[in-house]
């Protein structure tokens, strides 16, 4: 990880660890040195690692499926585009089966939500010392800066602040199509005269404001805490000797397909659900 051989538990805070800008209590802007500068920065600190792998990542989405897209060909389809059209299948017969109302949005939606967060969760069978190395390096010979001091957390779902924006960012819609569709009363309505009529109504409000809030937080906390648990055992396997690390790494990361797979696709399924439960007009 650096010049001098860490200690186990200094190597699994330095990959834990995100690369954080912010400002400093002395009112300066920069990066963070440690895990109490990132802490001290405050709620406006960015997690460039985060930032720059999800942004990179997505722009490759765009990319792969344009290019599929302008070179598309009926007699002889290339392996990327059958890839492509696979996918779209995949994502437009869940959104059939599963959605309800009538949008131009969902199917594009959901394309867009499966193959961004396997991609980033794909990013976890990356060793988990090659792009922290990377960094590393990159850090000392052009910016001069002390190896301890350079942080690279490069899966961008092991990062709460990514998936909480994410479930956020589908929580907005969930409440813009709910008063789109049934309107602001029908919203209000639906918040406060339910499950148990009008003479419930602050009951029903708790009952139905806890469960609309829960869609966010459980959307983040499962992606977040699955792809976290996992860096972590190849982190932790990543100390140990090297002949354990093969025997280990190698069946885990192949179980770890799945779960990356699984994963972005219960994002994408319960995003589905949840909109279509907004355009639902009773």
């Amino acid at each position: 990880m650096g010049i001098e051989s860490p200690t186990a538990s200094a190597y699994i805070k330095h990959h834990l660890q995100n690369l954080t800008f912010g400002q400093h209590p002395d009112g300066t802007w920069g990066l963070a040195h440690d895990a109490k500068e990132a802490a001290d920065m405050g709620f406006w600190a960015i997690h460039v690692d985060t930032m720059a792998v999800s942004i990179a990542l997505g722009v490759l989405f765009l990319w792969l499926f344009r290019k599929a897209a302008k070179k598309i060909s009926t007699d002889t389809p290339s392996g990327l585009q059958n890839f492509v059209e696979l996918m779209v299948e995949f994502v437009d017969g869940s959104v059939k089966e599963t959605f309800h109302g009538k949008s131009k949005v969902i199917a594009p939606l959901a394309l867009t939500i499966f193959v961004w967060v396997f991609l980033m969760n794909f990013m976890d069978l990356i060793p988990v010392d090659f792009l922290p190395a990377a960094a590393q390096w990159i850090g000392v010979s052009v910016f001069g800066a002390d190896p301890h001091n350079v942080y690279f957390k490069f899966v961008p779902t092991t990062d709460i602040n990514a998936t909480l924006g994410m479930s956020l960012s589908v929580f907005a819609l969930i409440v813009f199509y709910s008063i789109k569709v049934k309107g602001v009363s029908g919203f209000v309505g639906e918040l406060t005269l339910q499950p148990f009529g009008k003479w419930m109504i602050p009951f029903n409000f708790l009952l139905e404001g806890v469960g609309l809030l829960a869609k966010p937080v459980s959307l983040a906390l499962r992606l977040f805490g699955n792809l976290y648990a996992g860096e972590l055992i190849f982190i932790l396997i990543a100390i140990l000797p090297w002949g354990l690390q093969w025997a280990l790494s190698v069946p885990w990361a192949i179980f770890h397909i799945l779960i990356i797979v699984l994963q972005a696709f219960i994002f994408m399924m319960l995003t589905i659900v949840y909109l279509s439960m907004a355009h639902e007009d009773h």
